[in-house]
């Protein structure tokens, strides 16, 4: 098939509109792998990418910062026709023609072959979302953050990252603490293995330089004054690693949890992280990872509603993950 459909942002005269276009292989970017697609998803960044809101974003442009398919068509030597795939980041759905297309043509060096363990729409159903909890969780083991050393945090608990999160680190073993303003969702954070709910209110106002010791580690999404919270009332020799920043970039915060209690803040970048650290997290997602928790997470949705899913997951509404079909 040469021509396909695809979900491209364009700049009109009110400015920027998802549209639907009929496009040719021809019309796609470099690269030297063809994937036909058969899944994506929506993270907060596609959201920001459909309105027009994505800093950086290239236009015409089709979304989509992750997708999972069939390659059709490989020069690049570690992939061949047949082989199944997941591309999370990399620039896609930003700089670089994304997932929300029946085809995708795209650096070799950005796959990764899909775990046998997942299908297609359950890679999806993790997507970035998923890979960038189990990278937060690798870099709490890397700083000794066991299930013996205390609760560990999550904020933004029912969203993407932080419902899988939940589902791994209770798993794992971990006291799990949901931080999240959707008190309504208790019973579904609960469900997937938070031993306690706290509003994130408590975690709003301006931070104390020290507070008292609530975690041994955190997993935060959210930036700004709710982790410079985060940060003020981890235990010593503690760790937080900072995800997102659905509350804003700055951090007004104090120097004090890190040379008085000598704790490690981790930055997750999960565009650009090595091959071999996105192998080592979908093995372990393959290996951690209740697929009937995964299930309770998601629901799956076709590519013609991400336009109108767009707001609702900028506006915090979106519980858990959404797959969508291609």
């Amino acid at each position: 098939m040469s021509d396909f459909k695809a979900l491209i942002v364009s700049r009109t005269e009110g400015g920027v509109s998802p549209s639907w276009s009929t496009m040719s292989e021809a019309d796609l970017m470099d690269g030297d792998v063809t994937v036909a697609v058969s899944h994506s998803t929506i993270n907060y960044k596609d959201g920001l990418a459909l309105t027009g809101r994505l800093p950086g974003m290239r236009l015409p442009l089709i979304p989509g910062i992750d997708f999972a398919g069939t390659v059709i068509q490989s020069t690049h030597p570690g992939f061949a026709e047949g082989d199944d795939v997941i591309l999370n980041g990399w620039g896609c759905g930003e700089r670089h023609h994304g997932g929300y297309a029946e085809r995708a043509r795209v650096k070799g060096d950005w796959l990764i072959k899909r775990p046998a363990a997942f299908s297609a729409a359950q890679a999806m159903a993790i997507g970035t979302a998923g890979y960038t909890a189990m990278l937060a969780i690798l870099a709490l083991e890397a700083h000794a953050i066991t299930p013996d050393k205390g609760p560990v945090l999550v904020t933004g608990a029912a969203g993407g990252v932080g419902s899988v999160a939940i589902a791994l680190l209770a798993k794992l073993g971990h006291h799990v603490i949901a931080a999240t303003g959707r008190l309504n969702e208790s019973d579904y954070l609960k469900q997937l293995g938070a031993a306690e709910i706290l509003d994130r209110a408590e975690l709003a106002k301006p931070a104390r330089p020290l507070g008292k010791e609530r975690w041994a580690g955190a997993i935060d999404v959210a930036g700004s004054t709710t982790l410079a919270n985060v940060l003020s009332m981890t235990q010593y020799a503690g760790a937080v690693a900072a995800t997102g920043l659905a509350q804003g970039l700055d951090l007004p915060a104090s120097v004090a949890p890190f040379i008085l209690r000598g704790i490690t803040l981790a930055g997750i970048d999960s565009v650009m992280a090595p091959k071999a650290k996105r192998i080592e997290a979908w093995e372990r997602l393959a290996s951690d990872l209740d697929k009937d928790m995964l299930a309770a997470v998601s629901e799956t949705r076709p590519l013609t509603d991400a336009p109108a899913i767009a707001p609702e997951i900028l506006a915090g509404h979106v519980r858990g993950r959404i797959v969508l079909e291609i």
